[in-house]
């Protein structure tokens, strides 16, 4: 899939004009506390942008060079690196990943492991991995905690959305896992 950054950023600009709020990522995210933040799958870093804002160290990863273009032009001062998520190694661990914007829906069919092994690895003990994303697209509930499972990862809460609307069924979650 092609993307451009900047059209992608653009219908996020014209949201918050709107009025509406695009910051439930990093509301969740922000209610952790957390020091660090690896942002995963980053996109043109709407979320890392807002975490950086409120003070938190963060780091973004995408492997789509359109959208860190407009990440890196949009906050410069942010570390952002162009890299797979399935066997991401980065060399250091963090409070918290998050994986806004259904991110493993972006992985190629059959890679869904790798991407989570690889943005699980970056979890330090006592953090966090948060992810949202659609249902019934070819991804499991079911499939995606196995894979946390297996990266070590343990299921801590689950949402409807990432305001944390209870979590009761649907075609939407935002996952919340620990690592011990």
């Amino acid at each position: 899939m092609t993307w451009n950054g900047d059209e992608y950023q653009a219908r996020f600009d014209r949201l918050a004009a709107s009025g509406d709020d695009v910051h439930g990522e990093a509301e969740l995210v922000l209610s952790l506390a957390p020091g660090t933040v690896l942002d995963a799958g980053c996109g043109t870093g709407r979320v890392a942008i807002e975490l950086a804002r409120r003070e938190v160290a963060v780091t973004g990863v995408d492997i789509d060079e359109s959208m860190l273009a407009t990440a890196r032009r949009l906050a410069p001062e942010i570390t952002w690196h162009r890299r797979d998520l399935a066997g991401l190694a980065l060399g250091r661990s963090f409070d918290v990943v998050v994986m806004a914007g259904n991110v493993p829906l972006f992985t190629p069919p059959g890679t869904e492991a790798d991407l989570v092994a690889g943005v699980a690895g970056h979890v330090r003990p006592g953090g966090h991995l948060i992810a949202g994303f659609s249902l019934g697209r070819g991804y499991t509930l079911d499939e995606y905690d196995g894979h946390c499972r297996a990266a070590g990862l343990t299921l801590e809460a689950r949402y409807a959305t990432w305001a944390r609307d209870p979590w009761a069924g649907g075609d939407y979650a935002v996952s919340v896992h620990r690592r011990p």
